[in-house]
């Protein structure tokens, strides 16, 4: 397997269409992979090699556009980019393939959808990856309205608050549509409760970078949970912790101890 682009389907959930891509081992046990906030399938999981390591490792490599990002729909409305919405789209797709259970795994924003799937359907998933998302699951991340000032701006040069210059330079180099990512950023940001948190029974992994100043401390957030250990990604920060070798070697390690 290499790093490139795998074929692409879409599938139709709430009148959008949402692109996936459904690769790997077709008989090996489904992962289900969803990207972070003003990524896509592809920059998230393809091109830093989850689909190479996954797939020779033997699972089915199921992955997501989320709604607003890569080749799926875009609405404009924030209220469509609620986590428990874009975790309907999820749970979606695994119906749409026939798939009753799967691995869960997310990068960020992708890791706060995951666990809202979790959540309301938790018969669906057999273990559960949170990566780039720590404690900030249940205590915020910090002020995200400076984040779609800077997507709306009309360049980069007029862009000063630094995390919001970070992720417009993301969203330029991705070619986003950045008035959709504006209004994803405002309508995605509901937190976990301390308590729900800890309603989570299935195995999980939570993976952050030592020096990610968005995420928020991965042990704090697995001690409220029933069965959850975290790990940390070594010298990396939020953009680059994602595809880290030391994850990767986490994330199947934990895999294969939880597989059916």
């Amino acid at each position: 397997m290499n790093l490139n682009a795998p074929d692409f389907s879409t599938f139709t959930h709430q009148n959008l269409q949402l692109a996936y891509f459904d690769a790997g081992n077709a008989d090996g046990e489904p992962v289900l992979l969803i990207h972070g906030f003003a990524s896509t399938a592809n920059v998230n999981w393809v091109y830093p090699g989850w689909l190479k390591a996954l797939g020779e490792a033997g699972y089915r490599v199921i992955a997501i556009d989320n709604r607003g990002h890569g080749a799926s729909d875009k609405p404009r409305d924030p209220e469509a980019y609620r986590p428990s919405v874009m975790a309907g789209d999820a749970i979606a797709l695994l119906d749409h393939l026939g798939i009753d259970q799967a691995h869960f795994m997310g990068y960020s924003m992708g890791a706060r959808i995951s666990t809202f799937a979790t959540l309301a359907r938790p018969q669906r998933v057999r273990s559960l990856i949170l990566g780039g998302l720590g404690i900030g699951m249940t205590d915020g991340v910090g002020d995200w309205d400076p984040i779609a000032d800077a997507l709306l701006a009309p360049s980069l040069d007029e862009v000063t608050h630094a995390r919001g210059r970070m992720f417009r330079a993301f969203a330029d180099q991705t070619r986003s549509d950045r008035e959709a990512l504006a209004a994803c950023i405002r309508g995605s940001r509901d937190l976990v409760s301390r308590e729900d948190i800890g309603r989570i029974a299935a195995p999980t992994l939570i993976g952050v970078g030592t020096k990610d100043d968005i995420a928020g401390s991965p042990q704090d957030l697995a001690a409220l949970m029933q069965n959850a250990r975290a790990v940390d990604i070594p010298n990396r920060d939020h953009m680059l912790a994602v595809g880290d070798r030391v994850f990767k070697a986490a994330v199947l390690d934990f895999l294969s101890s939880h597989a059916g």
